[in-house]
């Protein structure tokens, strides 16, 4: 890697990395990506470390697995207990600043590792979703309505949100430009969008209502798979039960592509005035999502499963020091990120992270490794956890069967081939490997056993149903989202 950088971290929010131009997509529009590709890397196998926002932003923070770090769901935040590369930073003398959504637990007296937070937005009321904690006889949510029902033109409080991240953090670089730092500085700009609810920009919605839009991948009711895992989720979180017509699901089509769209709009502002500032050169530019979202494929919405449109995320880095027009194929993870920005800024590394720099990885200075994604929250009654090894994706359930796919002859995931007795040995292996990392029946009781705590110090089941279900967490200065 080339000498000390500024890096710039873009998040997004439930971004389907098949919704990326530079990814191959047919017609989404994302200019502004695309051209971060075109002079960087896209890393075309990375993924989440949960595939649902609370824990997958601790794990981001920390550099660790969830598993390592025991934040589990959407009612246990990052509190700032453990060592996160923002703190890292921080110590070692740079500015390093936030600007937007953490969903960290934000209570008074929460050290999170930044210099600055500028328009946070944490979980709500430094609780979260405590209906969550619930994890056995697991009621049917409320509001699951608001999937279809808010698919439409029109502003939302996220949208606005966004605009006004996209606002700070140009003023936030602009800032920095007439600065001279004695280190180099870090900038985490995290927008919400294409995060439901599906509301887009009247412009970007007309785009793609006026397009015929493809059918989601396996939504006929006929061609959908079952598994245990997935129909227990759809039951719980019941968003396709409200779809009543073709036009329900054209809506919520043309909302999301036109909140990718708007997002990447956004995004290409920050980019734009790094560009203009004369910041673009010596700073290393990181764009990713904290999960992606299932978009009525196999009649799935929202995220929380381990196939690809959920538990993958795109990923893409534009530097000095990075190839420009490269894609990798080998998988990595949101683990890689922490130790990739702290060598960037020449800063130590993170104390027990599990990821390695995906510069070394992208020109193979580092061996091929598996990687994980881990899911112990909402609509689901045990564990699941994801293995990525080479070409090979093996799903383990603590109560249901295991799925294995071949994601280079079966990239789509339409041949679950756990069940075929020609790959019994590699189902094996597969297990086998996971062992070595982790035991996910110890996880799981430890994940049960840190929430039946959580619920019992908020009253108890009842209690937590009573609380209601929060559909979205409100952007700052707005009521809260419970149905």
């Amino acid at each position: 890697m080339s000498p000390v950088q500024n890096v710039l971290v873009l998040m997004s929010d439930e971004h389907n990395p098949k919704f990326l131009g530079c990814a191959g997509h047919p017609f989404i529009e994302t200019p502004h990506l695309d051209r971060l590709a075109a002079r960087g890397t896209r890393f075309d196998s990375a993924y989440t470390c949960s595939p649902i926002c609370v824990p997958a932003r601790a794990a981001f923070a920390t550099g660790r697995y969830v598993h390592e770090v025991g934040f589990w769901d959407n009612a246990d935040a990052y509190d700032g207990s453990l060592p996160s590369w923002h703190h890292v930073l921080r110590q070692a003398g740079h500015r390093v600043a936030s600007i937007g959504k953490l969903h960290f637990r934000g209570r008074p007296g929460d050290d999170h590792g930044w210099s600055e937070e500028i328009l946070p937005m944490h979980i709500i009321d430094g609780i979260g979703d405590v209906k969550g904690l619930v994890r056995d006889n697991i009621p049917v949510r409320k509001g699951g309505d608001k999937m279809a029902k808010l698919a439409g033109p029109g502003e939302s409080t996220y949208t606005q949100y966004d605009g006004q991240i996209a606002k700070a953090a140009c003023q936030w670089l602009e800032h920095r430009a007439g600065q001279k730092d004695p280190k180099p500085w870090t900038l985490f700009v995290s927008m919400v969008a294409p995060h439901f609810p599906l509301t887009a920009p009247q412009r970007w919605f007309d785009h793609y209502a006026a397009m015929d839009l493809p059918w989601p991948k396996l939504y006929a009711k006929h061609e959908r798979p079952h598994h245990p895992f997935t129909d227990e989720y759809a039951r719980v979180v019941d968003y396709d039960s409200h779809f009543q017509s073709k036009a329900d699901v054209q809506r919520a089509l043309a909302g999301y592509c036109g909140l990718v769209s708007f997002m990447d709009e956004q995004m290409g502002r920050v980019l734009d005035a790094l560009e203009r500032l004369g910041l673009a050169q010596n700073t290393l530019v990181i764009y990713t999502s904290d999960h992606g979202d299932n978009l009525g494929a196999r009649g799935l919405w929202g995220k929380s499963t381990l196939y690809e449109e959920s538990a993958g995320v795109p990923l893409i880095l534009a530097g000095a020091s990075v190839a420009a027009g490269a894609v990798v194929r080998e998988p990595v993870s949101h683990v890689d990120i922490s130790a990739t920005i702290l060598k960037a800024a020449g800063a130590p590394e993170l104390p027990q992270a599990s990821g390695h720099c995906l510069v070394d990885l992208a020109c193979g200075g580092v061996p091929s490794r598996p990687v994980l994604s881990e899911y112990h929250a909402i609509g689901s009654t045990g564990g699941a956890t994801m293995l990525r090894t080479g070409r090979w994706k093996y799903c383990h359930y603590t109560d249901h069967p295991p799925q294995l796919f071949d994601l280079e002859l079966d990239p789509e995931e339409l041949n679950d081939l756990a069940a075929d007795p020609g790959h019994a040995e590699r189902l094996h292996q597969c297990h086998s490997l996971l062992l070595q990392h982790l035991d996910p029946h110890e996880v799981d009781r430890r994940a049960k056993a840190r929430q039946a705590q959580l619920l019992m110090g908020y009253g108890g089941r009842e209690a937590a149903l009573a609380r209601g279900d929060l559909g979205f967490t409100p952007a700052p200065g707005t009521a809260a989202a419970y149905n």
